[in-house]
């Protein structure tokens, strides 16, 4: 590959990420709800499940989802439904936050990079994307396709990481000041617990 093209990979890949999208309202939603360190774990797992959708990609095997109805419904309807349960979960312990909170330390979740991964990797619209745009800028001629597709692949992920990255803190700056009042800070949990419920809804109906 040359320079050319990963400059041009990665300018599309920014445009594409930048733009306030499912992912990162998730990473604000999660960051809100729970905190900077785990929407910053949520964010390594969100890329690192659409790292291995791109693993799928480059294999061939992303075009059993994109070619497959019933693949495609399956994987949506399961990235939906671990949304909304995440939603839920985070209204349900909503009242943690001030017990949290009055104790001196803010709550942790348990599982955040898995909560990333699981979304990331269940996400039907991203695997179809990178499916359409990876394969333009790969040289056949140059050979190991699928590793080019991987490298490049490697390449959108640090950039989502980056990008989300910096959303996860700035949302987690607004918790800290919203944690100086405990019972507004449970109403953020439910806000983000409910923002999460949406993007689960947004990707069964899309």
């Amino acid at each position: 590959m040359s320079p050319t093209v990963v400059i041009g990979f990665a300018a599309v890949s920014l445009a594409v990420i930048v733009m306030p999208g499912p992912s990162v309202l998730f990473t604000v939603s999660r960051a809100i709800a729970a905190g900077r360190r785990d929407a910053l774990l949520t964010v390594l797992g969100n890329a690192s499940g659409v790292f291995v959708q791109i693993v799928f990609i480059a294999f061939g095997l992303g075009v059993v989802v994109t070619g497959s109805d019933l693949a495609y419904v399956v994987l949506k309807m399961a990235g939906a439904a671990y949304l909304v349960w995440l939603g839920l979960d985070a209204i349900r312990h909503r009242h943690d936050a001030v017990r949290a909170v009055d104790a001196g330390a803010l709550p942790p979740t348990t599982t955040p990079w898995r909560d990333g991964f699981v979304v990331g990797i269940t996400n039907p619209k991203t695997i179809v994307f990178l499916a359409a745009l990876l394969p333009q800028y790969v040289d056949p001629e140059a050979g190991l396709v699928a590793g080019q597709m991987i490298v490049l692949g490697a390449l959108f992920c640090l950039i989502a990481i980056v990008s989300d990255g910096a959303w996860a803190v700035a949302a987690a700056r607004a918790r800290l000041w919203l944690a100086s009042e405990p019972r507004r800070l449970m109403w953020t949990s439910v806000a983000g617990g409910l923002v999460m419920m949406a993007l689960g809804l947004l990707l069964l109906l899309g």
